[in-house]
């Protein structure tokens, strides 16, 4: 069953406690249908399998992982899709939540795969290698705020709830995780364009150490440059500060 594999950035969930604290995290908001991201071992599945009047489904890529999960849960056999999470098409046509220990080697674009899904997922609940849950989690003025932070926290409010110590797995990663929750806003700040706020929200992060001025300057006029806000860095800036640049655009 514990046959690791490097490439698919595999720890696995020992510790019952955690598992428990995460499943709690969950029920705070309600859901009629639920999707696990690599449940591997079946550490939160044995759980999640349990919620009464739920669908749920498990995304699993390992083909080892899936034979073992059709053993151990066999009411799993037409709700367990044997792909990568980045390769599936939305499972459910109504909104779902996602919870899942997410793969460490993959788990921003796991993130930007969510993004592209948000009117679908009001909420998220995961464990990610701790560096990336408090990239994402981190506010302005933060030397780890960037872009995944922004784009995040424009469509979502993220908690992160608490930290675990790399022996709640086996085999113990050589990183400490985080388990943090993404509940999406009931409204979006202004923009010019959704487009246009991703534009410039990577821009302004593509050259970080520069001010905004050297970092943007293809996106505006000189005249709405000489703005004495572009003599700051994209780290200094709120989310409600990206939105609101994005109308003076040109």
């Amino acid at each position: 069953m514990h046959t690791l594999k490097k490439s698919l950035g595999q720890h696995f969930l020992k510790d019952e406690k955690v598992v428990e604290k995460i499943v709690a995290a969950l029920m705070h908001h309600p859901f009629k249908n639920l999707l696990e991201v690599g449940p591997g071992g079946g550490a939160l599945t044995k759980h999640l399998i349990k919620i009464p009047g739920i669908y749920f489904k498990a995304v699993e890529l390992d083909e080892d992982k899936v034979t073992y999960l059709l053993k151990q849960f066999p009411s799993l056999k037409n709700d367990l899709i044997h792909k990568s999470f980045l390769e599936i098409d939305r499972p459910f046509d109504e909104p779902f939540t996602v919870i899942g220990n997410f793969p460490y080697n993959i788990s921003t674009q796991i993130l930007f795969k969510i993004l592209e899904w948000k009117e679908y997922v009001p909420v998220v609940i995961g464990m990610f290698q701790k560096e990336v849950a408090e990239r994402a989690a981190a506010k302005e003025g933060s030397k780890i705020y960037g872009v995944l932070s922004v784009l995040l926290q424009y469509y979502y409010d993220i908690e992160y709830l608490f930290s675990v110590g790399n022996e709640a797995f086996t085999p113990p990663p050589k990183v400490q995780s985080g388990v943090i929750r993404l509940t999406r806003r009931e409204s979006y700040l202004a923009v010019k364009s959704e487009r246009a706020f991703w534009v410039l929200v990577k821009t302004a992060f593509n050259q970080r150490r520069k001010t905004l001025r050297n970092g943007v300057k293809s996106l505006f006029t000189k005249g709405v440059l000489e703005d004495e806000l572009f003599n700051r860095r994209a780290e200094t800036l709120s989310v409600k500060e990206f939105a609101e640049l994005t109308f003076k655009m040109s």
